[in-house]
């Protein structure tokens, strides 16, 4: 096979993100560049900006076969939200379009393009390429983007324009035409990371099938092998993520004066964190260290007794897991969205419906450090066999080889 060349389009890319989804599409465009290919990457500064007026307080290293081209127009924030409204990049069209002539690309791909607009789905290089949609969130069936219904819980039917205004966020009047239909289909395949989130979209409407293509993360083996000194002292749990209402946090504070003797320690920051410090303000176990790079998050991972993903909306896979089963430690996750699938496929952890069950999970893996090994191997040997970046590559390519048989009649880099 010869090297292709890859166009990636997205909202977010590292440094300017806020979750998995955008650390997902940097891991891949790095995986693709280690195996020879070349890639190009669109992603929109000012739409980072419209919620982070700062720098980035992380930075990211650059690879020599990813060329980043970082969207800004001298209107800032008014750009995103004239998309937002009209579906159209408005104020960016010229520096994509400058993009497209730069080379004929092989592969096309989308990922949360909310701030690009569904009308870049028509883009495409002159010589035709491979086009596939990832659906790393809801955006496609919510203008709220997680299916978080009047910013109080997991939606259980839509009301999107009352839910739009209670979140404050523009009525998109594109939506109540026919626009996102018609650029879907300009679309050659739409991809999940799970099978829940493509039944979500069949549910809610979305008339173009959605096919399972899992994430995946680089193997650490170093984290368990050599690790690093323990970075806290006492036993802990470890909750890692945004620290917004519907990740959950919350509803762990207000149990943990149950749990056993252990600490909670919590990773990341967000909106919501000044409201959960607070709530947990009484309760020296629980400790907040703030936002943590890969690297030292390698550690934490490995000593904990689990990591505990609490989310109270419908989470479209959550790399958390995978990222604690790369350090064979085991997960609590609640029964909601595609967490509990990660689990099931995985056998490598436990699943909990309510408060009394997630004390009861945690009590047996503080009790019992045998069961938390079991658990961990089970992660552990379910990664690499299905969230493991060899793995991925093999079902990404195979996907992609398929799909331009199909709409080429031949395999155009073989």
């Amino acid at each position: 096979m010869r090297p292709l060349n890859f166009l990636h389009l997205t909202t977010f890319y590292p440094p300017y993100h806020f979750g998995g989804d955008a650390m997902y599409i940097y891991r891949l465009c790095h995986a693709l560049g280690d195996a020879g290919h070349s890639v190009d990457v669109i992603h929109d500064v000012d739409s980072y900006h419209l919620a982070h007026p700062a720098p980035p307080p992380i930075q990211f290293a650059d690879h020599p076969n990813v060329a980043v081209h970082s969207l800004r127009s001298r209107l800032g924030a008014l750009s995103p939200l004239l998309t937002q409204q009209t579906g159209y990049p408005l104020l960016k069209q010229k520096k994509i379009r400058a993009v497209l002539a730069r080379k004929p690309y092989d592969v096309i791909q989308f990922h949360n393009i909310s701030l690009l607009g569904p009308q870049i789905l028509k883009i495409d290089s002159p010589n035709r390429a491979v086009k596939l949609y990832m659906t790393h969130e809801h955006w496609l069936i919510c203008p709220m983007h997680v299916l978080w219904k009047f910013n109080t819980r997991a939606c259980e039917k839509p009301e999107c324009l009352r839910c739009s205004l209670i979140g404050k966020r523009p009525p998109q009047i594109w939506r109540y035409t026919g626009m996102l239909a018609r650029a879907s289909r300009h679309v050659d395949r739409f991809v999940s990371p799970s099978r829940f989130t493509a039944r979500m979209h069949a549910e809610r409407g979305f008339a173009r099938p959605v096919e399972h293509l899992p994430y995946f993360i680089e193997r650490v083996d170093r984290d368990w092998q050599s690790p690093a000194p323990r970075p806290h002292a006492r036993p802990y749990f470890l909750f890692v993520g945004r620290l917004e209402k519907l990740k959950g946090l919350q509803t762990l504070i207000q149990v943990w004066h149950r749990a056993p003797d252990v600490d909670l320690l919590v990773v990341g920051a967000g909106n919501y964190e000044a409201e959960l410090r607070a709530q947990a303000a009484r309760d020296p176990r629980i400790h907040f260290l703030g936002a943590k790079s890969q690297r030292e998050l390698g550690a934490l991972y490995f000593y904990a007794q689990a990591v505990l993903v609490p989310s109270i909306t419908y989470e479209t896979f959550g790399i958390i897991i995978i990222e604690a089963f790369a350090r064979k430690t085991p997960v609590i996750v609640r029964d909601l969205g595609a967490l509990p699938e990660v689990v099931n496929d995985s056998g490598g952890g436990f699943i909990y419906r309510d408060d009394a069950e997630l004390i009861a999970a945690l009590n047996r893996l503080a009790a019992a450090s045998a069961l938390r090994d079991e658990l961990g191997e089970k992660g552990y040997r379910t990664f690499l066999q299905t969230w493991s970046k060899e793995a991925h590559l093999q079902m990404y390519f195979a996907g992609l080889r398929e799909l331009a048989l199909k709409k080429f009649g031949r395999v155009p880099w073989e």
